[in-house]
């Protein structure tokens, strides 16, 4: 709700900045008032009155002060920014998400200052979760989200969707962002859930728009066929207290039927019919898992295949890991375990528990009991998720025990 509240400022005010603070109070304000005088009828309505109310108090107060200021004096923003147009609904259901993820994906910015502007204002993840994303420290994200911002002021944006041309120029940014938006959805970075549904369900929600305006378009079809697809087995990737349940121990009569027949159309489609790009082979490969009546009957050669014409279109730290299980399930996990060692110099991969605990997988498979221990152990130590944690702790005890 919060990106959508964002966008109505935002499309009556400009101020990027400014807004952003504007529904931050309002957030805080409902945390206060909602539990004392009731959820409104309206929640987004009233976020957005309550914002914009913020929002007006905020510019009145930055437009005295550049005045007190006789030196910046005309650089006073333009009234138009204090008043809305004259259609302008603020409170009403116009959804401005897409609007705002394109605005965020503008041209002036690097790729990576929009991906990383993106995640902070349309998909309301924290700084320290945009860093963990990007594999780089907390503090160097949030000197490019400032600078972010910046750069959007001074390019003069406008609150309205790109042309035609612009639109495709930021697709790729606008993708990936979804993408990234919703794996942090799919598996929380930290705390004490494994999944953060609303962060999920929102990525797909506007994987759904950017399809709907661009129905031609194969990547767009693949992404979201990538994101049904796994999200169709969060109903059995947890058990009731909340506990990680690995893909091949999953009940697989728990997954979303719908959401994968969705998903099959969507990407047999955009194979089909168009180029193809990296989404539609991660979302053939989800396909493949997904139609697998159990663990055993897996298509492992299928996929194997699919992640070799992966790695030749992208230079993924990831891609490479799960190559490398798809290997091991193929050839053997020695195999596996050699692929594995041109990740160990990755800057990328440096303290990130995912390359430890494969290692500590196929280690296993292998037969190297202590080898695995001690790797599930590196890696229990590496994440932040609680739920990850635990699973990996259980794993490294289960081994201690001789089980």
């Amino acid at each position: 709700m919060a990106p959508q509240v964002l966008g109505a400022l935002v499309r009556r005010y400009g101020h990027f900045d400014t807004a952003e603070d504007a529904v931050q109070e309002a957030l805080l304000a409902a945390v206060v008032q909602w539990p004392r005088d009731g959820r409104p009828d309206s929640p987004k309505g009233w976020l957005i009155r309550v914002a914009a109310r913020r929002m007006t108090d905020l510019l009145r107060a930055e437009q005295a002060r550049q005045r007190r200021e006789a030196t910046v004096a005309e650089r006073v923003p333009p009234a138009e920014y204090l008043a809305p147009a004259a259609d302008a609904d603020p409170a009403g259901d116009h959804d401005d998400s897409l609007v705002l993820l394109f605005l965020c994906c503008h041209p002036s910015l690097t790729p990576v200052s929009q991906i990383a502007l993106t995640l902070r204002a349309v998909g309301g993840l924290t700084t320290a979760e945009i860093a963990q994303a990007f594999l780089v420290p907390e503090a160097t994200m949030a000197q490019r989200v400032s600078r972010a911002k910046r750069a959007i002021r001074e390019a003069g944006a406008r609150f309205r969707m790109p042309s035609p041309a612009d639109t495709q120029s930021r697709l790729v940014a606008v993708l990936h962002v979804l993408y990234l938006i919703f794996n942090e959805g799919h598996t929380a970075t930290s705390g004490p859930d494994l999944v953060r549904h609303e962060l999920a369900a929102e990525a797909i929600r506007l994987a759904r728009l950017v399809h709907r305006m661009l129905p031609t378009d194969g990547e767009v079809a693949g992404l979201l066929a990538l994101m049904l697809l796994t999200d169709a087995r969060r109903p059995a990737r947890a058990s009731a207290d909340g506990d990680l349940i690995p893909l091949a121990e999953q009940d697989r009569t728990r997954w979303d039927a719908a959401a994968i027949a969705e998903g099959v159309d969507l990407v047999t489609w955009a194979l089909s019919w168009t180029t193809t790009g990296p989404y539609q082979l991660q979302a053939a490969i989800a396909a493949v898992h997904d139609e697998a009546p159990s663990a055993e009957q897996t298509d492992w050669p299928q996929i194997l295949a699919l992640y070799d014409r992966l790695l030749s279109l992208v230079n993924n730290p990831m891609v490479v890991l799960n190559h490398a299980v798809a290997a091991a399930m193929v050839r053997g996990p020695r195999q596996g375990l050699a692929l594995l060692r041109a990740l160990d110099a990755d800057p990328r991969m440096a303290g990130n528990h995912r390359l430890a605990a494969v290692r500590a997988h196929l280690l296993e498979m292998a037969g190297d009991r202590a080898g695995a221990l001690a790797y599930y152990r590196q890696a229990a130590g590496h994440t932040t998720s609680l739920p990850e944690r635990h699973y990996l702790e259980k794993r490294a005890a289960n081994l201690a025990a001789g089980g």
